[in-house]
């Protein structure tokens, strides 16, 4: 059963290119300038934070920012575009400095709880069932500064209290290790999949996948798909690339390793990934070297190499790897792979 693939990436992956080390390098593009591009360069899916829909959120009533995010869904109406998922941006706020569904502050704790509810409410609006959990700060610096089986509670009731709020929307938790914090609660798919048993309701608790995210546990990308996929739980994925184990670089997709890239394709298309309507997102940074009329340069390329590598492994043929499994000459499997990729 081969995959079905549609694309989607957010606002933030055409950015002016400032990093930690330096200020922003390229012009700043007004948001509803950004939706204009999506259709030519291929992808029909928008992913949102919160406040990419509505930015000024914390000044505002729950029912004012549903108007807000109501006027941007009839924009992405206008530009033939389907907003993928919501994510509570809980990272930024001085009040999520210690974490926000782990934070030592209760009244802090209670804050991220709020923000994810008008989330929800954002996500209804735009159109989408879909809520993503990046927990960025919800970890550690010290091991001492919090209890792990506490902390993990903390994350299993905000779950919960998602279900809870409404019974149409799921959660797809994205997983890291490691950046911002030290150490991150919830670092591999495998514990996302596992919080999803301390709910009430299991079934609408799955994962997005990040390539860069399972390369910084030092995980094969393509295992993780898999493993996630064999639980029926892979509800989106992040595709770019990583140098190694370091900061997340959100390379375009493919540059590091192809061939790697080739076996995330390959695992998404052979067991189907899309006909339940999942996305591939492409989560990738241009470099910050790059000019101005090239700074979506990196979300075509990595659209392209993913076509690409997508006809090389349907070029494969199936007979001849299971042959060459049946024989475990891995060492002829290998060439031919290799081979296959040079032509």
């Amino acid at each position: 059963m081969t995959g079905e693939f549609r694309f989607s990436f957010g606002p933030w992956n055409i950015h002016e290119g400032a990093d930690p080390f330096g200020p922003e390098v390229r012009r700043s593009i007004p948001f509803h300038e950004k939706l204009k591009a999506y259709k030519a360069l291929g992808f029909d899916g928008v992913q949102f934070h919160d406040d990419d829909a509505v930015p000024n959120m914390n000044d505002l009533t729950p029912e004012q920012i549903i108007r807000e995010a109501a006027e941007v869904k009839k924009v992405l109406d206008g530009h033939g575009l389907t907003a993928e998922f919501v994510a509570p941006r809980l990272w930024l706020d001085p009040r999520t400095v210690d974490g926000g569904y782990t934070s030592n502050c209760p009244k802090c704790r209670q804050y991220a709880l709020d923000r994810t509810k008008r989330t929800i409410d954002i996500a209804k609006a735009l159109g989408t069932k879909n809520i993503v959990l990046w927990l960025a700060r919800e970890g550690t610096y010290i091991r001492e500064a919090k209890d792990p089986a506490w902390a993990t509670e903390r994350i299993a009731e905000a779950l919960q209290l998602i279900l809870d709020y409404d019974p149409g929307v799921r959660v797809m938790i994205e997983s890291k290790p490691n950046e911002p914090m030290d150490h991150t609660y919830i670092p591999t798919i495998g514990h996302a999949i596992a919080m999803g048993l301390m709910t009430s309701d299991p079934s609408r608790v799955g994962c997005l996948i990040e390539t860069a995210h399972a390369l910084l546990a030092n995980l094969s990308p393509s295992d993780e798909m898999g493993f996630a996929m064999a639980h029926n739980k892979l509800w989106s994925v992040h595709l770019n690339d990583q140098n190694s184990l370091k900061f997340d670089q959100d390379l375009t997709f493919g540059a590091v390793d192809p061939r790697r890239a080739l076996n995330q394709v390959r695992v998404l298309d052979k067991n189907g990934f899309g006909r339940n309507g999942e996305w591939v997102g492409l989560d990738v940074k241009v470099m910050r070297t790059q000019k101005d009329d090239g700074g979506m340069k990196h979300l075509d390329y990595s659209r392209r190499i993913f076509l690409k590598l997508l006809e090389i492994s349907r070029s494969l043929d199936d007979d001849t790897i299971a042959r060459l499994q049946a024989e475990r000459d891995y060492e002829e499997l290998n060439y031919y792979i290799l081979n296959s990729m040079l032509k």
